[in-house]
């Protein structure tokens, strides 16, 4: 009985999901340095001249797009081979966040890069 009921609790616990965050509530109140604290350090952030900081967390993959082209001749004593590969680099979904000068969130949008 005490194994039954150890495996449902780690059943129910392996089922939870983290609840999404709702950013139009944090508008106004949630500063930069909790962004940091709560998610880790941005993989980009920009600081523009009236001190407006924009910054990105990578939030999960997208499709990995890759091209390729190649051509090859295999003859009697010999062979040759031609090849060309273009890939995206990093592409996926991002957080993007605008916080005002005072570090205090003004806007935040997913962007897809």
């Amino acid at each position: 009985m005490g194994a039954a009921v150890f495996g449902l609790v780690l059943l129910l616990a392996g089922c939870a999901s983290t609840p999404k965050v709702d950013w139009d509530s944090r508008v106004g109140g949630y500063v930069f340095d909790q962004a940091v604290l709560d998610m880790g350090p941005p993989e980009r952030s920009s600081e523009l001249s009236d001190g407006t900081k924009v910054a990105e967390w990578f939030l999960k993959p997208g499709s990995t797009m890759s091209f390729g082209v190649g051509t090859g001749y295999y003859g009697r004593g010999g062979g040759v081979g031609v090849g060309q590969s273009v890939s995206s680099g990093r592409s996926g979904q991002y957080l993007r966040l605008t916080f005002d000068a005072k570090g205090v969130l003004t806007r935040w949008e997913k962007v897809w890069r």
